[in-house]
């Protein structure tokens, strides 16, 4: 299980230390919000690149944004590894086109609502499916159980037809619901208030990446 730290709920005044303290995690989870797409609003390239120069790990850039060809250009820095866009947002199609086209890996999302017979005319053409285990837009939300149908899918379709798409959770992940995803087969989880409330952050993504106390 790769642990991807959603620095959404870091102290931001206190940025470096909060990145040294999640250093031995596998990615740093960034969700871009644009006030439209979901009411919240976060931060843009500017802090995501300020993110960039404290840290070694890559990028796993989550746009919860509304028109995402507007952003890929402006997140497609060298630090970036995935870029990931919503199914139900305007042009995705062009969007996954423009990530590839910089170099990125593709991420493709959904939100909790939307079925995954969306996803599949799109899972050849993929690098990462991100499925959303609550609604997207704020952090410290508890995870939805109903979501773990999705997921299993996604491991199952990937299964059968040899896809190389890695499948993340993001929403409500901690230390009891991370042994759903493990079970299940998932890649990557997004963890954050739960990871940055505790002390020990390097004990924590220890315990989380095994799923064992």
């Amino acid at each position: 299980m790769l642990i991807a730290p959603s620095v959404l709920t870091a102290d931001f005044s206190n940025l470096k230390n909060e990145l040294d303290s999640i250093e031995t995690a596998d990615l740093i989870h960034i969700d871009i919000m644009d006030g439209h797409f979901v009411p919240n609003i976060s931060f843009g390239p500017h802090i995501t690149k300020s993110i960039a120069k404290l840290t070694d790990l890559k990028l796993d850039v989550h746009l919860m944004v509304s028109d995402p060809i507007n952003w890929i250009d402006q997140f497609s820095i060298p630090e970036v590894e995935y870029i990931t866009v919503h199914l139900e947002s305007n042009g995705f199609e062009e969007a996954m086109d423009m990530i590839r086209a910089n170099g990125k890996k593709v991420g493709l999302s959904m939100k909790p609502s939307t079925h995954y017979d969306r996803i599949l005319p799109y899972l050849d053409q993929i690098d990462l499916v991100l499925i959303m285990t609550v609604e997207p837009g704020f952090g410290g939300q508890s995870f939805m159980d109903d979501q773990l149908v999705k997921i299993i899918e996604m491991i199952q379709l990937k299964r059968r037809s040899n896809y190389q798409y890695l499948v993340e959770v993001d929403g409500g992940i901690n230390f009891t619901t991370i042994q759903l995803c493990h079970l299940a087969g998932v890649d990557i989880s997004v963890v954050g208030s739960y990871l940055f409330n505790l002390k020990d952050r390097d004990k924590g993504i220890a315990h989380l990446k095994i799923c064992e106390l």
